[in-house]
């Protein structure tokens, strides 16, 4: 027998608005005790998650789990990224749009026993105005969506929907200057997403054909659109169309500048934030390793 690999399960209690009651006891009757070593933390403020990640990584952990949502996968990825380290998923979350897309089962036992293949691949990742994000970044409509949602008190898809039809009735398209690998866009937009992987969560495809590990982000600027078309738009997004609308274009960038009129919230991975007028995204290809 070889040297067991020691794992850190990180779990945010409150994600997703599912409870974790129990899971350390759910996730050692599927987890290969021959394999692992494994220990369990809960994070318990905003920040602690990705400080729990660095100490891992400085302990020499062989794999850190987050179990939560596309914010606590965040913050993890973040504190593992560009070491040997590599970034387990339990999705736990509102949207897990990067599980989906790796194909990690939303059922928590089933991906805990996918823990036992020990099988990664190594992903790109993005960073705006400095912050790393894995899955998607985004400014406009999305992003005040996700400030909303998280000012808000229900969590889970019903308070998300929520969130969106409560925004999207007064919401107004802005405008940007966008530079994308040199080549200059102006564009007024809805909402703009840079994608590393191709879906928000819930299987809503905004960027169908972007891939991590293709070393580009791509960058979907949504243009205002009628609202009488919300029923079409939405038919694109779960169909994986999304890039057939003629409301939406898609320009794949390595280095991309945006250029906007006012500060806002950006959401980084879901999570909202206030950033400036001026955002600097690039990829950073193969940055971290991931089990899926």
């Amino acid at each position: 027998m070889g040297k067991k690999k020691r794992v850190l399960f990180v779990v945010n209690p409150i994600s997703g608005g599912k409870r974790k009651k129990g899971f350390e006891k759910r996730a050692l009757e599927a987890l290969d005790a021959g394999l692992y070593d494994a220990h369990f933390v809960f994070s318990e403020y905003p920040g602690h998650a990705n400080k729990l990640g660095k100490e891992a990584v400085q302990e020499g952990f062989d794999l850190v789990v987050a179990v939560g949502g596309d914010g606590t996968i965040n913050e993890i990825a973040s504190a593992l990224n560009g070491t040997e380290t590599a970034l387990g998923i339990i999705p736990e979350g509102s949207g897990n749009g990067l599980a989906l897309y790796l194909g990690i089962p939303l059922n928590e036992r089933a991906a805990v026993r996918r823990l036992n293949r020990f099988e990664t691949i190594t992903i790109d990742s993005g960073t705006i105005n400095g912050l790393a994000f894995f899955n998607m970044a985004g400014i406009g409509f999305d992003a005040s969506v996700s400030d909303r949602f998280a000012n808000d008190n229900i969590r889970g898809p019903i308070g998300y929907l929520k969130a969106v039809l409560t925004e999207i009735s007064t919401y107004k398209p802005k405008r940007y200057v966008l530079d994308i690998d040199g080549k200059t866009f102006e564009r007024e937009a809805f909402m703009i997403s840079v994608a590393n992987s191709p879906q928000y969560g819930n299987n809503a495809y905004v960027a169908p054909q972007a891939s991590v590990t293709d070393g580009v982000l791509d960058v979907c600027i949504i243009h205002k659109f009628p609202l009488y078309t919300i029923p079409m738009m939405l038919f694109h997004l779960f169909n994986k169309t999304a890039d057939q609308s003629e409301y939406v274009e898609i320009v794949p960038g390595k280095k991309i500048h945006i250029e906007r009129d006012t500060s806002d919230a950006v959401h980084v991975d879901g999570e909202p934030m206030e950033m400036g007028t001026m955002l600097d995204i690039t990829v950073n290809p193969d940055t971290l390793r991931i089990l899926c």
